[in-house]
């Protein structure tokens, strides 16, 4: 939780670390931006032509430590891989189609040029992937590695998707395949074991994750998802946001379906199989559809093939955000300006950290 309230003043003496992402958003940011169009969603939008080519929009992250490097993953390609897809997933969740990939790269001086092409190769191969390329950037020397990169894209007339616009008794749906990165942190930990064939799938769906941006132009195009966000801080913050958004609460399952390797590595580590599904690294979406519209939702992602679960439904702000238990949910957030804001660290304080598991 953040230190500070909704509704209390933020002074200027107030540090950044005593506030979290949340507020800083809220007392900081929106106040000052919050009548530009299209503030609170994944991407900005830059010009509006709803009847002619539709919005074009951007936007901008940062690549922290990948999770992967801690793992014993230390090629540079998987860095700049997961530069790329940190930012074509904020296209994903406005249902746009990548136009081009803006890199800013500050590289120290003792940086190898095999290592730098190897950076280059991860960026290049991500964007090619989701079919897009890079089309410009900045390159210059600091004293640590910063990877930072500017996505544009265009959606479909009239069919932007953003964070606003749900109702109660919509449907929460995830689409794509959560616990992923997590898993492979678990088999690096040896709590659980599996066969190598079946490893390496895992290892290579945790260092080359996929932005769901065929998923989201999809959803726009038949226009189903009513609200949608990427996954990017965890399963909880997510729902959070989309909550605060539209005013409403939620009620989750815990009963997530997990592909197959990854519920095996659940039961051999003893973790709960929600426990890996909630956390972040997958870079899964979660939309908000009617219920008269989940089966045409789930059926519209299968022809992308992509997989989707029914994940819960919004319901009245007053109720709250809670399990199927009638809990309230007290999720695990990366918020960022918080103690569990990521700047890596020793492997199993980060699995007890995220996962909620202590390492044996």
């Amino acid at each position: 939780m953040s230190a500070v309230t909704e509704l209390s003043p933020v002074g200027d003496d107030v540090r950044l670390g005593d506030l979290g992402e949340h507020a800083i958003l809220e007392h900081i940011l929106r106040p000052r931006y919050g009548g530009v169009r299209g503030f609170g969603d994944d991407c900005a939008v830059l010009d509006a032509e709803e009847g002619l080519r539709g919005d074009l929009v951007a936007t901008t992250d940062s690549c922290p430590t990948p999770l992967v490097t801690i793992l014993g993953e230390t090629d540079p390609y998987h860095a700049g891989w997961l530069l790329a897809t940190i930012n074509l997933s904020d296209l994903a969740a406005a249902g746009a189609t990548p136009l081009g990939l803006v890199v800013n790269y500050t590289l120290p001086k003792t940086t190898t040029a095999g290592e730098f092409r190897r950076l280059l190769d991860g960026v290049d191969d991500c964007t090619k992937r989701h079919g897009t390329k890079v089309v410009g950037g900045d390159l210059r020397d600091g004293p640590v590695r910063q990877l930072t990169a500017t996505a544009i894209g265009r959606c479909v007339p009239g069919g932007r998707l953003g964070r606003f616009g749900a109702e109660a008794d919509d449907r929460l749906l995830l689409v794509g395949s959560p616990g992923y990165l997590w898993s492979y942190a678990l088999l690096v930990e040896q709590q659980a074991r599996l066969s190598d064939p079946v490893v390496a799938e895992i290892r290579e769906r945790a260092c080359k994750p996929i932005a769901q941006v065929a998923a989201g132009n999809a959803l726009a195009t038949a226009g189903l998802a009513r609200a949608a966000m990427d996954v990017s801080d965890g399963l909880f913050p997510t729902v959070r946001t989309l909550c605060g958004a539209n005013g409403l609460g939620a009620r989750i399952t815990t009963a997530i379906r997990l592909d197959e390797p990854l519920a095996d590595v659940c039961a051999q580590s003893g973790l709960g199989r929600f426990e890996l599904a909630q956390a972040w690294g997958d870079w899964t979406l979660v939309v908000a559809v009617r219920p008269e519209d989940v089966e045409l939702t789930k059926k519209t992602l299968a022809g992308e093939g992509v997989a989707a679960q029914e994940i819960g439904v919004l319901v009245p702000r007053e109720e709250g955000i809670s399990l199927d238990d009638g809990e309230p949910w007290e999720g695990i957030a990366q918020e960022r300006f918080s103690p569990s804001s990521w700047h890596g660290g020793e492997l199993p304080r980060l699995i007890t950290e995220v996962l909620g598991k202590r390492a044996s």
